[in-house]
């Protein structure tokens, strides 16, 4: 009997389960260009930290931003509701795991978000020399983004669990983002999503930038808590052809940017192979010595006060942050020296710069990290 066919299901790919293939040119790594731009804002490294408080704060958005990458700090966090922030992260990395999250909804809800902390932080990036960028909810995108703005701020970005260009809700008149832009005179970044038609219709609305991932994280469970999500290579591949699309339709070249499920270097060198132009990363620089989380991470969605979707982890501290994105490093298992990872492996593709290496052949490899590794994984065990 012939059961017709409800749904087609399609094979998607994560990180472990591809490889890049070397070609038959190779580049000095040294000559390697690794840079990207938002906007009119360039950057030498294709790098930038999460906006999550365990991540990002005013002194790593500073460092970030002095090393060529970015750091976004979360308007809706903790450094926006409390003058004295540390004293709150310091009783959240404190708690007991089985208290931690009833805390967390409540610290992050007893202060409202206030107007002139936006100021205060984003001015004090300013002041420090760095490049401010800035993460809202597209709930709260109108009223906080001119805030910050008017302090200073040099790119917004508008981010939550899954955000699209049509909306429908009760609202009178939501967040419509061809508005958003024209009314922003800065650049302004959108997330996060993973397919090839939301991805298209959010950079036709005049974006300048879009986050790629839905629940990759290690820090966040809205895959087990929710269902969703796609694996990240298949998520950056379909919003790649997307960017394509709409370069071909308007002459305009919109970035996008592969965020979350990152563990090591070559997990950045397969997003950025895969069509990425950025990566953002949350738990790898949650590891650095100045990390306001101090060893510890948890995801935005975790202290949701009715549908928590993270849970808070211990990353350890293995360097500093100027030793994960350059090193030197005698760390062999690949979380350090992120930048000098890419560039090697870019090096030994052929490829001279970022949009060279989007171009470079990928196999499907679901051997690839234990094929001959036999020694290694029972050291593992």
């Amino acid at each position: 009997m012939t059961v017709p066919e409800f749904k087609t299901l399609r094979r998607t790919y994560g990180f472990d389960e591809v490889a890049i293939v070397p070609g038959g040119l190779t580049v000095n790594p040294e000559q390697v260009e690794v840079d990207f731009k938002i906007g009119d804002i360039n950057f030498s490294i294709p790098f930038i930290a999460s906006a999550m408080d365990a991540v990002t704060n005013v002194d790593t958005a500073v460092a970030m931003s002095k090393m060529g990458g970015l750091s976004v700090l979360h308007l809706e966090g903790i450094y926006t509701r409390y003058e004295n922030p540390q004293e709150i992260l310091d009783q959240i990395i404190s708690k007991p795991i089985d208290e931690v999250t009833s805390f967390m909804q409540k610290v992050y809800t007893a202060e409202p978000i206030k107007e002139h902390l936006i100021s205060k932080r984003v001015s004090e990036i300013k002041a420090k020399g760095g490049i401010c960028a800035v993460s809202l909810m597209p709930a709260n995108a109108k009223k906080l983004a001119p805030v910050a703005v008017e302090a200073g701020a040099d790119i917004i970005s508008v981010a939550s669990t899954v955000t699209s260009a049509r909306h429908v809700s009760k609202s009178s008149h939501g967040l419509v983002f061809e508005e958003f832009v024209k009314m922003i005179k800065v650049p302004v970044l959108v997330g996060n999503c993973v397919s090839y038609q939301a991805c298209l219709e959010l950079m036709r609305t005049g974006v300048h930038g879009v986050i790629i991932g839905v629940g990759p994280g290690a820090a966040c469970t809205s895959r087990e808590v929710l269902g969703i999500g796609v694996p990240q290579i298949t998520a950056s591949m379909d919003c790649a052809a997307a960017r394509e699309t709409y370069y071909k339709e308007t002459g305009r070249y919109v970035p996008i940017i592969t965020d979350g499920g990152f563990k090591k270097g070559g997990d950045v060198c397969k997003a950025i192979c895969a069509g990425a132009d950025a990566v953002m990363l949350g738990s790898p620089f949650a590891k650095a010595t100045e990390a306001p989380g101090r060893g510890y991470h948890w995801g935005m969605s975790h202290p949701h006060p009715s549908l928590p979707r993270g849970t808070r982890i211990k990353v350890g501290t293995t360097g500093s942050l100027e030793q994960i994105l350059f090193g030197p490093t005698s760390v062999t298992d690949g979380t350090q020296n992120l930048v000098g990872a890419l560039k090697t492996s870019m090096g030994v593709c052929g490829a001279s710069n970022i949009r060279e290496m989007q171009q470079v052949e990928m196999v499907i490899a679901p051997a690839i990290t234990t094929e001959g590794k036999s020694y290694q994984l029972s050291k593992c065990q």
